[in-house]
């Protein structure tokens, strides 16, 4: 039986360690800061469970929100490419501060995901 990327990085606090990392950098970037509410704490946990699901862990994200929809949570953001760039930039960050973690093909999956994510989020 296969296990799940999340099972093999360790579960949860694998993705809260990402997401924190990830969180820090967007708390000074000057584009991406505003396009966040004031207090980051709702937004850093529905990334978290997102990310869990996603990888292969627990539901918790669908049982509160319900579909991820991404496109259409991120549709009142204007998701320039230069936003795009510095949402995937925030994020690479946070994947290499965690990089000692995960194994190279960990690491290559991680990376496709999120610069692909990145890239169909962008709306203008």
């Amino acid at each position: 039986m296969d296990t799940t990327l999340y099972d093999q990085v360790g579960g949860q606090p694998f993705f809260e360690r990402l997401v924190e990392a990830f969180y820090v950098v967007v708390e000074s970037d000057e584009l991406l800061r505003p396009m966040y509410p004031d207090d980051l704490e709702a937004a850093r946990r529905h990334l978290v469970i997102f990310l869990v699901q996603y990888w292969g862990g627990p539901t918790l994200y669908v049982q509160e929100r319900g579909h991820p929809r991404l496109r259409m949570r991120h549709a009142a953001y204007r998701i320039t490419k230069k936003a795009r760039d510095a949402w995937l930039a925030a994020m690479n960050a946070a994947l290499a501060s965690v990089r000692g973690e995960l194994s190279d093909e960990q690491f290559a999956e991680m990376s496709s995901y999120f610069d692909m994510a990145a890239h169909q989020l962008r709306n203008v």
